[in-house]
């Protein structure tokens, strides 16, 4: 199966015919820049000559900075503003992620490269040793009322605005109604306090210490949430039901 394929930025004849699209088993490289040598012709002034090199890895894929002065940031479209940075001169740095753009600096102008990464390998069933399961790292339960907050406080986010605001405790409140016709203020703060504790943000009440203030308690919550994938965009399915009872209003 090949491992990664890269879809160049685009140029006025791909509008017309379609984007090309490269496929990379494991083990070939891809070298990308302005030479025409380059496996990846990239025509742009603001583009070194040998800008880089891309190579597959199995289930991932490593990416090589061969430009002097430029920074290249590979972005994952869908991890809510998750990004690395590649520097000038870096060699074989790992991307893990499945979908990403690699964003060129370009004497003004900012060109992308996708690189698709649909190759996934699994433990086959069975094949870990026997004994005791593994207590989870996190233990939530979707069809509970904490669940439906923090899926309340993640939705901006998951919905493809990586930077947007965080919702108001009111806001949240607002959402959920429709659902939940008890929301409060009270019990989605409630709500909040007990997934601090349930998410080990602070100490739980069995405990002497409270622990410092937590200040960001929402931020905090939304972003350890979302780098572990506790809330997905399928789980915004939650708040279906407050969406059907907005539409037959």
């Amino acid at each position: 199966m090949y491992s990664i394929i890269v879809v160049p930025p685009p140029t006025s004849e791909d509008r017309q015919h379609g984007t090309a699209r490269i496929r990379l088993a494991p083990g070939e490289r891809l070298s990308f820049g302005r030479a025409p040598d380059n496996d990846l012709t990239i025509p742009h002034d603001g583009v070194s000559r040998r800008a880089g090199e891309l190579s597959a890895q199995g289930a991932f894929w490593i990416l090589s900075n061969l430009s002097a002065r430029q920074t290249y940031v590979v972005e994952n479209p869908e991890g809510a503003g998750e990004h690395i940075k590649v520097g000038p001169g870096r060699l074989d740095a790992p991307v893990p992620f499945e979908f990403s753009r690699i964003v060129l600096p370009a004497a003004g102008d900012l060109l992308t490269i996708e690189v698709w990464a649909p190759r996934h390998d699994y433990l086959p069933e069975g094949a870990g040793p026997d004994g005791d399961t593994t207590a989870p790292a996190f233990s939530v339960d979707r069809t509970k009322r904490y669940f439906a907050v923090l899926a309340a406080l993640c939705e901006p986010r998951l919905r493809g605005d990586p930077h947007a605001a965080l919702p108001t405790v009111d806001q949240v409140v607002d959402r959920l109604r429709p659902a939940w016709p008890a929301a409060s203020r009270t019990s989605v703060q409630w709500n909040i306090d007990y997934l601090a504790v349930k998410l080990r943000l602070k100490p739980g009440p069995e405990t002497a210490d409270t622990g410092p203030r937590l200040n960001g308690k929402k931020e905090s919550l939304v972003s350890l949430a979302l780098r572990f994938d506790l809330v997905r965009e399928d789980d915004l399915v939650v708040l279906s039901a407050a969406d059907a009872s907005r539409t037959t209003r």
